[in-house]
C-alpha cells in the first residue's frame, strides 16, 4: 500500500479531537449517497416511464404506416404483398382512420374510428391482448346479418357513454354518402362486442374499433382504405425499412414511422430526464462543498503532521496526494452506498409497485421501473469526478504548508 493511501486511512480512523470533523465526514459521505441514490432512482424511473410508454404505444399503432398522396389507398392488396416481400417486415394489414360521434342512451361522445381487417391486425397490433371483455368475433360478423356489426370500445369510453358489453350504440359519421332520408350525416347502429384496456388514457377515452368491410360501407369508400399498417422486426431500424419500402412502392406512396409520430413526445421525455439528471447532480454538488469543509479542517488539524512529513522529505505532490485520496474515499464509500441504496430501492419499486398515479393524470398507473448499467455507470462517474475536485483546493493548500512555520515552537 502507498504510505499516501495508509495515511490517508488513518486519518478517517483515527479518533479526533475535534469530534465535530466526523460529524461533517459522516455527512459528507451521507450527502454523496444521498445524491447517488436519488439519481439511480430518477433515471431508472425516467428509462421505465420511457419504455411502458413506448409498449403501450407500439402495442395500439403500428410502427409504421402507408400513405397514398392526395386520396384513398385502391390497391391496398398489391401494396400488401410488396411491402411484405421488403426485408425486416413481419406483417401488414390495411386500416381506414377517421372522426366520428358515438351515442348511447345517456351520453354522446367524439371519437377516433379505425376501420380494421379483424383477420390480418391481429398480426400487426395487439387488439386481441388489450381486449377485457368480449372478443372480435363481432367484427368478423358479414354484413346484412340480423345482429348488427360489432365495434370495440375502449375501458374509459365505455364507462362514459355508460354502456356494457351487448349493448347497442350508434355511430355518426361526418363524412360518407348523405343519409337515406335526408340531407342529415350517415349513421349506423353497432353492438358492442369488445371493451379493450390498453393501458393508455387518452386511447381508451377516444378509439374505437369496426370491421375494415363495415367501415367502407358506412363511409361509402368502395374498396379502398386510408393506408395500411406496418409491423417490422427491429422497432430500431425502422427508418431503413421505411426508406425500402418507399423505393419499392414511389410515388405517389409515401412513409410515417412510430418515431415520426411520437416525435414531441419523446423529445419532452429525453429532454426531462436530462434537466432532472442535471438538477439532481447540484445534490451530489452540494455534498461536495461538505468534503471541502472537512478536508480543509483535516489539513487545519494535522499542520504538524504534514510540517513533520514534509522535514522527512515527503514531496508536495504526496502531501496532495494523501488528502485527495482521503476526499476520493469519502466519495467512493458515500457513491457505494448511494448505487446500492439506489438499487434496493428500484427493485422494491418494480416488484411491489406501490406508487400508483391517477390514470387520466398520467399515461399509467403505476410508477414502472428500468434500471440500465449505463445509468449506473454515469451516476457513479458524475458522483467520483465531482469528489475529486472538491479535493483539488484543501490538498494543494496543504501541500503549500511550510514545515518551518508549523513546527516552529514545538
Amino acid at each position: 500500500m502507498r504510505y499516501e493511501l495508509f495515511i490517508s486511512l488513518r486519518y478517517l480512523k483515527a479518533k479526533r479531537k475535534q469530534i465535530f470533523i466526523s460529524l461533517i465526514t459522516i455527512l459528507s459521505m451521507a450527502g454523496v449517497g444521498l445524491g447517488a441514490m436519488a439519481l439511480v432512482v430518477v433515471l431508472s424511473v425516467m428509462s421505465g416511464f420511457e419504455e411502458d410508454l413506448k409498449t403501450k404505444i407500439l402495442g395500439t399503432n403500428a410502427h409504421l404506416v402507408i400513405f397514398q398522396h392526395g386520396s384513398p389507398m385502391r390497391d391496398y392488396g398489391e401494396v400488401s404483398r410488396k411491402v411484405e416481400g421488403t426485408k425486416g417486415v413481419v406483417a401488414t394489414t390495411p386500416f381506414i382512420f377517421t372522426q366520428a360521434m358515438i351515442t348511447s342512451e345517456t351520453n354522446v361522445l367524439g371519437v377516433v374510428l379505425r376501420g380494421i381487417d379483424p383477420n390480418t391486425a391481429g398480426r400487426v397490433i395487439n387488439i386481441e391482448n388489450n381486449l377485457k371483455k368480449g372478443s372480435m368475433d363481432g367484427l368478423k360478423r358479414e354484413e346484412g346479418s340480423s345482429e348488427p356489426p360489432g365495434i370495440l370500445v375502449g375501458k374509459e369510453l365505455a364507462q362514459t357513454l355508460g354502456i356494457m358489453l351487448g349493448d347497442a350504440v350508434v355511430v355518426v359519421s361526418p363524412l360518407g354518402a348523405l343519409a337515406p332520408m335526408g340531407t342529415g350525416p350517415p349513421m349506423k347502429k353497432f353492438r358492442v362486442s369488445g371493451i379493450f384496456d390498453s393501458g393508455m388514457y387518452e386511447y381508451d377515452t377516444t378509439l374505437a374499433y369496426i370491421s375494415l368491410k363495415s367501415a367502407q360501407k358506412f363511409l361509402a369508400m368502395d374498396d379502398s382504405v386510408s393506408g395500411v399498417e406496418v409491423k417490422v422486426k427491429d422497432i430500431y431500424g425502422v427508418k431503413e425499412v421505411a426508406r425500402e419500402i418507399q423505393k419499392a412502392l414511389g410515388f405517389p406512396f409515401w412513409t410515417k414511422d412510430w418515431m415520426q409520430m411520437n416525435k414531441s413526445l419523446f423529445a419532452a421525455l429525453k429532454l426531462e430526464r436530462t434537466v432532472m439528471f442535471i438538477i439532481l447532480v447540484l445534490i451530489v454538488l452540494v455534498a461536495a462543498f461538505g468534503i471541502v469543509s472537512t478536508l480543509i479542517m483535516v489539513v487545519m488539524e494535522k499542520n504538524k503532521d504534514i510540517a513533520i512529513l514534509k522535514s522527512m522529505g515527503a514531496a508536495r505532490k504526496s502531501i496532495r496526494r494523501i488528502f485527495i485520496f482521503e476526499g476520493l474515499i469519502i466519495g467512493v464509500v458515500g457513491t457505494a452506498l448511494g448505487l446500492i441504496g439506489g438499487y434496493v430501492i428500484c427493485m422494491l419499486l418494480a416488484k411491489y409497485q406501490f406508487i400508483s398515479l391517477p390514470s387520466d393524470i398520467y399515461y399509467i398507473s403505476r410508477l414502472p421501473v428500468k434500471m440500465n448499467g449505463i445509468d449506473f455507470f454515469l451516476v457513479a462517474l458524475a458522483a467520483i469526478g465531482i469528489s475529486f475536485l472538491a479535493t483539488l483546493y484543501p490538498s494543494w493548500q496543504a501541500s503549500r504548508l511550510d514545515p518551518a512555520v508549523a513546527i516552529r515552537y514545538e
